[in-house]
């Protein structure tokens, strides 16, 4: 089974990322769902979002859980019965959880791809990044700022918080493999220490809130 990577962020945090090779019939087999898990299966039209959704069922039994030890709030949050902090992502054919049972945490995973140039105004104050003149290097770097804003919208989860004016990413190296964040929603303010990684074309990136915010 391809288990792609685990990564052990220190001894309360976790992160298991899975590439989705196998067959839809194979994740399902000795996969037991919720009766609300297997209706959500059965609406899914695409079948990469079906094994997508069957491979982070995998990835919750290496970290332990089952699938009905996970439920979701009314803003879609996901949350774990033992009151361990957890964030989901899928793109394309990888999946990952990070699960934490001392901090909020956020994780996501993203495809580098051209298309994020155009887009960029929309999440990021694009002047910031008009010094890089690479192309590839400018994707690479704006693919991890979306992954970092995503990663704290997961962790924050409110209506009406925007990439672009609430949420802050502090310039970094991309071989730095780090940097932070900030959410200025209105009076709360709360920082976020951020961190990432690439492979096969793809960035995944995490975050973890500060525990003294």
């Amino acid at each position: 089974m391809p288990l792609y990577q685990t990564i052990s962020v220190s001894g309360s945090t976790r992160i298991y990322i899975w590439k989705v090779e196998e067959s839809e019939d194979l994740l399902a087999e000795d996969t037991i769902l919720t009766e609300n898990s297997k209706l959500r299966v059965a609406g899914m039209r695409s079948e990469i979002h079906r094994r997508g959704y069957l491979s982070i069922r995998h990835l919750l039994a290496e970290a332990g859980y089952s699938d009905n030890d996970l439920f979701y709030d009314e803003a879609g949050k996901p949350h774990l019965k033992d009151d361990s902090f957890i964030s989901i992502t899928h793109s394309g054919i990888f999946t990952g959880i990070i699960v934490s049972k001392e901090k909020e945490v956020g994780i996501d995973i993203e495809k580098q791809r051209e298309k994020i140039i155009p887009i960029a105004h929309k999440f990021t104050p694009i002047k910031e990044y008009n010094s890089i003149t690479n192309t590839e290097t400018l994707i690479r770097k704006l693919t991890v700022v979306w992954g970092a804003k995503e990663s704290l919208y997961k962790i924050y989860a409110t209506k009406g918080l925007s990439f672009l004016n609430h949420i802050y990413i502090h310039d970094f190296a991309l071989d730095a493999l780090e940097t932070s964040g900030k959410i200025k929603f209105y009076a709360d303010h709360s920082s976020y220490d951020i961190e990432f990684l690439e492979f096969g074309g793809y960035t995944c990136v995490f975050a973890l809130k500060r525990s003294n915010e």
